[in-house]
């Protein structure tokens, strides 16, 4: 709007009707009928015009008012009629109209998108006025848990079920509260919470509603299958190297069988290999019968073992069916007399899965090689490494890995590594990991 513009045309106006009313009195001082007559008419016109100019602002401003105070902004006001500085105000009072309406819109759409949010959930939801029970919103889940068909007044729950009526309305449930309630010939357990806010003169009370029988069916189904999963994938990493080494066992024997004179029979070996089946075995009995209680394991079978004799096993269980993979694998110990105080079963399967882990990741890639190294740092903490030179795990992913059922495998289970971070934290001890895509990992076992 030219409001410059307006004030100056005020002001002349003003200047001329003061300098008119001037040479009113000075023509009627100096007795000039003729002229006093005139000058009186001009002043009429004068105040006329400058009536008319103030009155058409306030007009179509009382105008635009009126329909602010209605809340009607579909109005249009003509932006090129009348005198300027009237289209200027016009077109200032469209561009609020304009302005209203977007903003209607969008609160509109808001409203619309978060009423189908609130749709969508499987959580009972209800506003009521507390004084006369008329209904504010409601969704369908609300009816669907408590049974009960679309209604506008909470009288109707009162009428049809007083005992639920008293229960879901009439108590207050400020904090979270874990209820059963009746429906029919069944009992099913809710949780329900409520507040009351105030709209301008009016209370009214938020009722939530969540149907915690079936979430917790569905969770006990899903717990059930992740650890079946878990299970199956446990076992299957160590039946695999022991049907690998067992299948070895049983070649050389059949060999031995037919032709004695050509494949001596080293019985030592036979006998190694055998020890390693069974040791694995028992562990592998133990680990499926102590699973199920992992997290809450306050006591482990823990013995000192010298960690040459825990690679040994190793070694002699996974070499076969890695090299097999055309994939090196070296067991390194920075002196012989290094010793651990753990349980052995479950390192074992520590062991187990990050070396299978490190196959994995040298599949397919020339050189492959996977070093088990343990050391003694300056700490005196004792550490076993494995390293391999396979894939390497992106970064974006590095710090989730040891997340439960966390995988980007597309077979995997995501519960390999959580489980071995697990049985370290029973032992007291860390695993941690270093990655490079494209270059290797090495994770560490800290002790």
């Amino acid at each position: 709007m030219n409001y410059k513009a307006y004030i100056f045309r005020l002001f002349f106006r003003i200047l001329f009707l003061v300098s008119t009313i001037l040479a009113l009195v000075y023509a009627i001082y100096i007795d000039k009928t003729v002229y006093t007559v005139i000058i009186s008419i001009g002043i009429l016109f004068l105040l006329t015009n400058t009536y008319s100019f103030v009155k058409r602002r306030f007009v179509a401003m009382d105008d635009f008012f009126e329909a602010v105070k209605y809340r009607d902004f579909s109005r249009w006001f003509p932006e090129d009629k009348g005198p300027k500085d009237i289209r200027f105000l016009y077109t200032g009072f469209n561009e609020i109209n304009r302005t209203i309406k977007e903003i209607n819109s969008q609160n509109e759409a808001q409203y619309v998108y978060l009423q189908k949010i609130l749709e969508m959930v499987d959580i009972g939801i209800i506003a009521y006025n507390l004084e006369t029970g008329d209904v504010l919103w409601t969704n369908d889940s609300f009816g669907d848990i408590l049974d009960m068909p679309s209604f506008k007044n909470i009288r109707f729950v009162e009428n049809r079920k007083p005992e639920l009526f008293n229960t879901i309305f009439e108590t207050y449930h400020r904090e979270p509260d874990s209820i059963s309630i009746a429906l029919q010939n069944d009992k099913i357990k809710i949780l329900i919470s409520d507040t009351v806010f105030q709209v301008e003169d009016d209370a009214f009370k938020l009722i939530v509603i969540q149907n915690i029988d079936d979430t917790l069916n569905r969770n006990e189904s899903e717990s059930w299958k992740k650890l079946l999963s878990v299970m199956t994938h446990e076992i299957m990493n160590s039946i695999a190297p022991i049907s690998s080494l067992a299948d070895t066992l049983q070649k050389n024997l059949q060999l031995a069988i037919e032709k004695p004179k050509e494949n001596t029979l080293e019985l030592d070996d036979i006998n190694s290999g055998i020890k390693t089946i069974k040791n694995r075995s028992e562990g592998l009995l133990k680990f499926a019968k102590t699973y199920r209680s992992l997290s809450k394991v306050t006591h482990l079978n823990l013995q000192k073992v010298n960690v040459s004799e825990l690679f040994d096993n190793i070694q002699l269980l996974m070499a076969p069916s890695i090299e097999a993979k055309n994939i090196d694998i070296e067991f390194k110990i920075s002196t012989k007399r290094l010793e651990l105080d753990i349980d052995t079963h479950l390192i074992e399967q520590v062991l187990i899965n990050l070396i299978l882990n490190a196959v994995d990741a040298c599949k397919n890639r020339e050189n492959s090689e996977i070093k088990v190294i343990a050391t003694q740092n300056p700490n005196r903490d004792t550490v076993i490494k494995i390293y391999d030179n396979g894939s390497g795990i992106p970064q974006n992913i590095l710090e989730n890995i040891f997340v439960p059922f966390f995988t980007n495998k597309a077979t995997g289970s995501g519960i390999g590594l959580s489980l071995c971070k697990q049985i370290m934290l029973l032992h007291k001890g860390r695993i941690i990991v270093k990655s490079i895509e494209g270059e290797g990992s090495v994770f560490s076992l800290i002790f």
